[in-house]
């Protein structure tokens, strides 16, 4: 694996395997990953005018207001009498977020014009009001390199900045190569990518191909560390030799067992932390399963680079399904509530960013500056200076690690900044099942978190996960209260769950899941034991204006065994409690609009999972502040380099 050289330079295998039978063969190449010098001024990112797929609206990123216009990935070609506004998501350049965290306090416009038109660069408020901060006209250019200065000092509260373009009658116009640079720092902070894939050889592959091929363009990325713990690995694909061969020295592979997002991210960090000769440097998660903008590289390693302190860095996500739609502006979580994935006041959250709001009438623009509990590791920087200090991420499997590391590193100073305009496609969660395995990760990791970093009012707590249970048991969802009350029980075997990063739980709670039906998805015409054509849709007369009053009635009428319906279909959207406990067998559609569920009532098992889960979690009420010590005491051997070693068996 990784060794020192006799000079003490760190050296890496280009692909790096574990066990027998591998394609990939190991070779020892040197990886000099330190800061360099600037050539230049520092790009903190491009102009462009269509996105990397055809599935993506080119509309986020240069809006046509009136005209004929051509728009090519870094090419722009306006006709007579035509404007167009770079007042979209990639257009903006996020110049609030700029002024507040960085050093930097002018931004150039840099662009190469041909022919004749109007170019203006326009500002805008907290507010979204629109102003003029700069214009030209151009007569016969030729391929004529034109700039502005701009000033970074009236956005503190919010705005942006962006180009717009113009002709008249007559005239055409061409723009290409813009650019937004600032002065460099001194010296150039390197930056790893890190990609965690597991099983999706395809999609990772794409992302890889992706970073190739802008990869000239993509100046501080110095890395680019693969961890697959799948067994479809990547390196199978006929055209993963090609993009090694494209990507180089700067490509690592690295195959091991699956432990994992925590344990493939980490991974990425860990290396990140044995090559390195320099304590600046970036190591910036990206998921395997995006669909990638490679700007957003750019983006963030440059916000990084010129950063006031050192500071998380995390991209935003986008919709993959609805690829115009934004995730969340940015958010926090409650962690005493188990809840995350808040959006913060004035967020845009589940926003059409081709749209407009529906209170304001204003298109759907983030204006206002806002401040991030913690961001996603569908793309997050980190700087290395947040890993000596605070340590390596937590050993969760999955979920809630991004979470626990942001609220962490807030707690040592260091804050997480989400940046518009760095925006990566990712699967969208709605679509995604609740009633799944890794809800009993959310679960437990979750009242990890909130006892590492909350003041874990167990008499809340308490509540929230009763309040859970009885949802659940109403819902006939008697797999995922199972899941419910294991997550439970594993918190209060304290930090030595933790022991093997969570390869035993996840094969522990998939077979308690299999023993329940209603955890297995079915095709709509092959529901077990029930004729197609007798499963109507049955809707939900809507949410209850007193729904602690329905609660009663619907938990005795369970504990009676009355019901008002023995068979229907219920929409997805509509498989609320109050709904689905009016039946004896309820088909529910899938959130991922693929099969359907059969719930069923089961009067025995209903009971019986109700007495374990009140005696769980009142255990849970008097253990949890002795339990929550034990996890105190033991987080910083969990998050240190050394557990990592011997979880990687290196």
């Amino acid at each position: 694996m990784a060794g020192k050289t006799a000079t003490g330079r760190a050296t890496t295998a280009t692909a790096r395997t574990r066990g027998t039978g591998s394609r990939a063969a190991a070779t020892e190449e040197e990886t000099t990953f330190s800061e360099h010098t600037p050539k230049g001024r520092l790009t903190t990112q491009r102009g462009l005018f269509a996105g990397p797929s055809p599935v993506v609206s080119k509309d986020l990123y240069a809006e046509v207001a009136e005209g004929v216009v051509t728009r090519k990935r870094e090419r722009i070609s306006l006709e007579g009498s035509a404007r167009v506004s770079g007042n979209t998501y990639f257009g903006r350049f996020p110049a609030s977020y700029w002024q507040r965290w960085t050093t930097v306090r002018e931004v150039r416009a840099e662009l190469v014009v041909t022919g004749s038109g109007f170019v203006a660069v326009r500002a805008s408020d907290y507010e979204g009001e629109p102003r003029t901060v700069a214009a030209q006209e151009v007569e016969g250019a030729k391929g004529t390199a034109l700039s502005f200065d701009l000033k970074l000092d009236k956005f503190l509260d919010g705005g942006a900045l962006w180009l717009d373009l113009e002709t008249e009658a007559g005239q055409q116009l061409s723009v290409e190569r813009v650019r937004w640079t600032v002065e460099p720092p001194e010296t150039i902070r390197p930056t790893a990518v890190t990609i965690c894939t597991m099983n999706r050889a395809d999609d990772c592959l794409a992302n890889l191909r992706a970073l190739a091929g802008d990869i000239s363009s993509l100046d501080t990325l110095d890395a680019i560390y693969v961890t697959d713990q799948g067994t479809d690995r990547v390196d199978s694909r006929d055209g993963f030799a090609q993009v090694a061969g494209d990507l180089g020295d700067k490509l690592h592979y690295i195959v091991q067992p699956n432990l994992g997002g925590a344990g493939g991210f980490t991974r990425g960090l860990f290396e990140v932390a044995g090559h390195t000769e320099t304590e600046h440097a970036n190591v910036l998660f990206m998921d395997d399963d995006v669909l990638l903008e490679p700007d957003l590289v750019i983006r963030m390693t440059a916000f990084s680079n010129r950063a006031a302190n050192p500071i998380i860095v995390g991209g935003q996500m986008l919709n993959l399904l609805h690829p115009h739609q934004l995730h969340v502006g940015a958010e926090y979580a409650r962690l005493n509530t188990l809840e995350p994935g808040q959006p913060v006041e004035h967020s845009l959250s589940t926003a059409d960013l081709l749209g407009v709001d529906e209170e304001t009438g204003k298109p759907n623009k983030q204006e206002r500056r806002l401040d991030a509990g913690y961001n996603g590791w569908w793309s997050c920087l980190i700087p290395y200076e947040v890993v000596k200090e605070v340590g390596y991420p937590m050993p969760f499997f999955f979920q809630w690690d991004d979470a626990e590391y942001s609220y962490r590193a807030r707690a040592h100073g260091f804050p997480t900044v989400t940046l518009p305009g760095a925006g990566v496609w990712h699967a969208d969660f709605h679509w995604k099942d609740w009633d799944e395995w890794h809800r009993y990760f959310n679960l437990r990791n979750s009242i990890i978190t909130a006892a590492l970093h909350s003041e874990f009012n167990l008499n809340v707590l308490a509540r929230v996960l009763m309040a859970q249970l009885v949802r659940y048991l109403l819902g006939m969802q008697y797999g995922l209260t199972h899941t419910l009350i294991k997550a439970v029980e594993d918190f209060l075997e304290g930090p030595e769950i933790l022991h093997d990063g969570g390869v035993a739980a996840m094969k522990d709670i998939r077979e308690i899941r299999a023993r329940y039906p209603e955890t297995k998805r079915h095709d709509p015409t092959d529901v077990p034991g029930i004729a197609s054509n007798d499963i109507g849709i049955i809707n939900s007369p809507g949410r209850p204006a007193f729904q602690r009053l329905v609660l009663v009635k619907r938990v005795l009428d369970r504990l009676r065994g009355r019901s008002r319906f023995a068979l229907g279909a219920i929409p997805m959207d509509e498989a609320s409690w109050w709904h689905v406990a009016l039946f004896d067998t309820a088909v529910v559609t899938d959130a991922n609009q693929e099969g359907v569920r059969v719930r069923k009532y089961d009067r025995d098992r209903m009971f019986e999972l109700a007495k374990h889960g009140v005696r769980v979690i009142n255990r849970l009420r008097k253990e949890g502040r002795a339990v929550q010590a034990q996890y105190k005491r033991a987080m910083p051997g969990l998050t240190s380099r050394e557990n990592w070693k011997r979880l990687y068996e290196l």
